[in-house]
């Protein structure tokens, strides 16, 4: 479990749990139902085997995504989003159409 200090607000906490380059994408990939790790690595170029357990592990740690594992030959698991979880990909569906609409705003105040 990760050591936490107090937080100051609630915009302090919701950061806290996305913090990281991926956990949001995580979050996205697991709108329309679970899925296996693989299929996560495949939907998040460039992220590492390390990084996405990792990550996965602070979103399971933090009651946002859940980890089930079916006992079969060759354990099957599969990761899904609690409703906490859900409710988290609702609060950060306005920040999407944000980012959307201002993405060609930002690419080219980058390449000044």
């Amino acid at each position: 479990m990760r050591a936490r200090t107090p937080f100051h607000c609630g915009v302090d906490a919701a950061m806290d749990v996305i913090e990281g380059k991926w956990k949001v994408l995580i979050l996205w990939a697991l709108q329309d139902g679970g899925k296996r790790f693989g299929e996560l690595r495949r939907m998040l170029p460039g992220v590492s085997e390390k990084v996405l357990t990792q990550q996965l592990r602070d979103l399971e740690a933090d009651h946002v995504v859940r980890r089930d594992t079916w006992p079969e030959a060759v354990p099957r698991v599969e990761y899904s989003l609690t409703e906490t979880g859900a409710s988290l990909n609702r609060a950060l569906a306005p920040l999407g159409v944000w980012g959307r609409l201002n993405r060609s705003a930002i690419e080219s105040a980058r390449q000044m």
